[in-house]
């Protein structure tokens, strides 16, 4: 198992996903839209708004104000701006990447990352985990199956994060105790990246185990994404890539790697993996 906490001595630039224009996302085509005389209204209305902080509002009342003048900013200088982008975003939608990340309110890939609308179909659940085939039909698998099968992405990427409750409620969890937390009976999906967690790191204090698990459960979901049939084809046919991310928001810095699907081995009793191209950006 690769080594995924050391930090690498180079800095990685990201740039901004490439759409084609032929799928209907360019945003250079000869002929400009028309702008409806209610966007340059707003336009010409609201133009320097304060977004705010929500943290520092109070009130029912105010929070939805602070949300009216986000959304009024984003139609001024975003939506109006790039209109035949959005219009032609209306008609249909070509994402290169699926993502699944964490629920957590501090960890939002289009900000961190910079993702656009139309780049990017996205799932967010307690933990970033996702269950394997057999554990049954759920939000997340459905969310896949379309992103896979109808969109037919050429990226899945799995998001972790540091000090991660989800995983900590997992590492905090019995064994073999039952349980009626609806919690419980979501992160208990990580349990193979628990028992990992917890043969690798009996020496190691409670909280680092913890963010030991926080990316073994990365790639634990990695391997349950080859358990769909449908994506391990995919993945065969090089049609399709797993990617695994770790975002520490507590010195902001993110860890990206791929999984080596010709040096994994899959098995019901116990599996083994390989990562690649692994990045650490900071």
């Amino acid at each position: 198992m690769e080594n995924l906490g050391g930090v690498y001595p180079f800095l990685v630039q990201l740039a901004p996903l490439q759409f084609h224009p032929e799928q209907g996302l360019g945003k250079n085509l000869e002929k400009q839209p028309e702008v409806p005389s209610d966007c340059l209204r707003l336009s010409q209305e609201n133009k320097g708004l304060d977004v705010g902080n929500m943290a520092e509002i109070d009130g029912h009342q105010n929070l939805f104000g602070l949300m009216k003048q986000r959304f009024l900013c984003f139609k001024n200088q975003k939506y109006i701006k790039e209109l035949e982008h959005f219009q032609a975003l209306a008609e249909a939608q070509y994402p290169k990447f699926m993502v699944i990340a964490c629920a957590d309110s501090r960890v939002c890939p289009s900000n961190i990352l910079g993702f656009q609308p139309g780049e990017v179909f996205m799932i967010r659940n307690i933990a970033n985990l996702v269950p394997a085939m057999k554990n049954g039909p759920s939000e997340c698998n459905a969310a896949l199956q379309f992103a896979v099968t109808t969109l037919q992405v050429e990226n899945i990427l799995v998001i972790g994060h540091s000090s991660c409750a989800g995983i900590e409620t997992l590492m905090n969890m019995q064994e073999d105790v039952e349980s009626r937390n609806l919690i419980h009976k979501w992160v208990v999906n990580g349990k193979v990246a628990k028992m990992r967690t917890k043969a690798a790191t009996a020496h190691l204090s409670f909280g680092q185990q913890c963010r030991f698990c926080e990316k073994e459960s990365i790639n634990q979901s990695l391997l349950n994404l080859l358990s769909y049939p449908w994506i391990e084809d995919r993945v065969r046919r090089e049609l399709l890539s797993l990617h695994g991310g770790y975002y520490n928001f507590n010195n902001c810095s993110f860890e990206k790697w791929t999984l080596d699907f010709k040096e994994c081995n899959v098995q019901e009793e116990g599996s083994s993996y390989t990562v690649k191209e692994q990045e650490f950006w900071c």
